[in-house]
Parts: structure tokens; C-alpha cells; sequence
């Protein structure tokens, strides 16, 4: 495909589903070409012709499994071999895992904390030092609503975001006096696949709450990150959630996001309202590559599509 002029590349991980898919379709829209990452190469392929079709840019795909530690320096250098500068990067991909801490799986646990905050650590030291020497360079970081407070329940996953809160908001202070833009995005509870992948789909805090569109969460995202902002919590309510905690005690957060976890008296939602997590949710179950039913991690790594470099179509 001819290379039109464009903003330079756009790399998003958990490119293909929820809130990862939307930002794909901003950053295209505003004239970025895409690097999408995602596991799966079907889902990338399918998504990338979409993008292609409707915003006439150049998508590359990478089929990588963040829940290994060497993924991010592959992406790093197959993107360095093939000439392809990252001028915006956008960690999204995360996962959690539903569950008293002592019943949870250990190794799902690990690989969570592999995913939502060694890739993002990894592939955000690689991009930002190519973007300090070229002087040029945009971060997003998708944290979460409950980066502010203890989420027993979800644990490990609350605790992975409250990292990547922390150390996106120090990376903007260390860039503050250049013009570099890392921003925090912090959505709540969101019409994704994320729940189902956590096992958490039965609970008060999905069934029974309004949940956002990932179009809008996306939308905030991306505005906060090209007005330079440090960091966005995505919509009303959840600003001034966001606000309140900080006069609570972590005690009364914490039984307050208990309430919210425990399993819900009526099942009310059995999949993702969103098309493009609902079509990743039947590609997980068609695959038959499940952890309990739900989403595996890195005890798929046989099976996984493995990439020879970007592929562009």
C-alpha cells in the first residue's frame, strides 16, 4: 500500500477489542499510521483491514503475548528493524483475576503483574528513549479507576494499576520541561470484555452498574493525551468518585469496593454490549485456549499465533 502523509505511527497494544480498538479508530481518523498488538492474528488481520478500509492508513500487525517478558523487546526491535519510528504509544492491554487472594491462581496472578506492569515498564522505556533522541513523542497509559483505592476481590489487579498510576504521573514530572506528552487514563467499570477475562462477570460492580462505552472512555483518552495533560479520569461520576476517595479512609475504601465485587442476586449482562469485545470474547471461546472457561495466559504459549515481524496488509 502507498504511505500517504501522516502523523507517524501509532503503536497500541490490546489493539483488537474494548477500549484498545477505539483508540485504534482515533488515531487513524487523525491521520496516524497503526502498529496494532494484540495476541491474536486473526482478530489483528480482521480489525486491520477495518482500519485500513475506512481511514486509508498503513497498519502493521504484530501477534505478541505480553504475558511473556520477551515480547516487548521483540516488538522494540522487530519495529527497529523494519524502519518504523513509534511517534505514540498506548499501553492498553491489561488483565485482572477475580477471587479471595488465597484461592487465586498464583502463576495467573504473576503474569498479570508480567502484562499490566513489566510490558508497560519495557515498551515504555524502549519507545520513550527513540522519542527523547528524535524529540518527538506521545505515551498513553490506560491505569483505572481503582488506582485510587484497595479493591479487595481484585487485588492484584487493583494494585497493578495503582503502579501504573504512580509511575506515569513521575514520568511526567521528570518530562515536564520538554515536549513530551505521558498521560494517565483512568476509565471505571467499562463495556469490555474485561470482566469476563477476569472471571468477574457475575458480580454487583457488573451487573448491576451503568457501564461506560468505550468509545467515550477512548475519546478522553485520547483528547487528554493530545491537549498534553498528565492525566484524565474518564467521565462525571468517576471524577468525583476519584475526588472522594481522597478524603476516605483506606478502610471504608476498601469495604466499599467489597460490596461492589461480591456476586450480584440476578445475572443481568452474559456478554459485552461493545461489537468488537463481544467478537473477541466468541474468537477466546472458538479458540478453545480457556483458563477455566475464560481467557489463558501464558500456559497458551504453544498455541499462540507466534510473529515472524510486522505485517502489513
Amino acid at each position: 500500500m502507498t504511505k500517504n502523509k501522516t502523523k507517524g505511527y501509532a503503536l497500541v497494544t490490546g489493539a483488537t477489542s474494548g477500549i484498545g480498538y477505539e483508540l485504534c479508530k482515533l488515531f487513524a481518523s487523525d491521520g496516524y499510521n497503526l502498529v496494532m498488538v494484540a495476541r491474536s492474528e486473526d482478530r489483528l488481520q480482521h480489525v486491520a483491514k477495518e482500519m485500513i478500509d475506512k481511514h486509508n492508513v498503513q497498519v502493521y500487525t504484530l501477534a505478541k503475548n505480553l504475558f511473556k517478558k520477551e515480547s516487548a523487546k521483540e516488538i522494540y526491535d522487530e519495529l527497529k528493524e523494519s524502519n518504523i519510528p513509534i511517534t505514540a504509544l498506548v499501553n492498553d492491554a491489561g488483565q485482572g483475576e477475580y477471587g479471595f487472594f488465597t484461592e487465586t491462581d498464583l502463576e495467573r496472578e504473576i503474569d498479570i503483574i508480567q502484562l499490566n506492569i513489566i510490558s508497560v515498564v519495557s515498551l515504555t522505556k524502549y519507545f520513550l528513549r527513540d522519542m527523547v533522541a528524535r524529540k518527538e513523542g506521545k505515551i498513553l497509559n490506560v491505569a483505572s479507576l481503582v488506582a485510587d483505592y484497595p479493591s479487595p476481590l481484585l487485588a492484584v489487579y487493583a494494585a497493578s494499576k495503582a503502579f501504573v498510576l504512580s509511575f506515569t504521573e513521575a514520568l511526567a514530572n521528570e518530562l515536564k520541561d520538554t515536549n513530551f506528552t505521558i498521560t494517565t487514563l483512568q476509565p471505571g467499570v467499562t463495556d469490555t470484555d474485561f470482566f469476563y477475562k477476569a472471571g468477574e462477570d457475575s458480580t454487583t460492580h457488573y451487573q448491576e452498574m451503568e457501564l461506560a462505552d468505550p468509545a467515550k472512555v477512548a475519546a478522553d483518552g485520547y483528547r487528554a493525551l493530545m491537549k498534553g495533560k498528565d492525566r484524565v479520569v474518564s467521565g462525571a461520576k468517576n471524577k468525583i468518585q476519584s475526588l472522594v476517595s481522597n478524603f476516605m479512609p483506606e478502610t471504608k475504601l476498601a469495604d466499599s469496593m467489597r460490596k461492589q465485587n461480591i456476586p450480584a442476586d440476578e445475572i443481568k449482562r452474559k456478554e459485552s454490549g461493545h461489537e468488537a469485545s463481544r467478537k473477541e470474547r466468541e474468537m477466546i471461546q472458538a479458540s478453545g485456549n480457556t483458563y477455566r472457561g475464560r481467557d489463558l495466559a501464558s500456559d497458551s504459549d504453544d498455541r499462540q499465533p507466534v510473529s515472524e515481524g510486522p505485517k502489513i496488509i
